[in-house]
C-alpha cells in the first residue's frame, strides 16, 4: 500500500485560484499564501449571506488518527463529498 506521501506526490497541483473558482470564490476574495493555497476573504460573507442554499462546517479541535487524519484532511473530505 502507497503511503500518504507516495500518492500526494502522484498529483499535479492545481492552482488555488481555479479551484476557488470551482467552489464559487471570486478571485477578489482569495488571499494567496503562494501558489496552492490561499486563505479566504472574510468579506465573502457580505457576499453570500442572503444564499438561501449553502452549507457550513465548522471543525475545530480534533485530534489526528493514529493514519495522520486531521482538521485538514476532514474538511476537504467534506468539501469533496458535499459538492456531488
Amino acid at each position: 500500500m502507497k503511503s500518504d506521501i507516495e500518492i500526494a506526490r502522484t498529483i499535479k497541483l492545481q492552482d488555488i485560484y481555479k479551484i476557488a473558482n470551482k467552489a464559487g470564490i471570486k478571485d477578489q476574495e482569495v488571499i494567496p499564501c503562494g501558489g496552492y493555497k490561499a486563505k479566504i476573504s472574510l468579506e465573502i460573507f457580505n457576499r453570500i449571506k442572503n444564499n438561501k442554499t449553502g452549507k457550513l462546517i465548522l471543525v475545530t479541535t480534533i485530534n489526528p488518527t493514529p493514519e495522520g487524519e486531521g482538521k485538514t484532511t476532514l474538511t476537504i473530505g467534506l468539501a469533496q463529498a458535499l459538492q456531488n
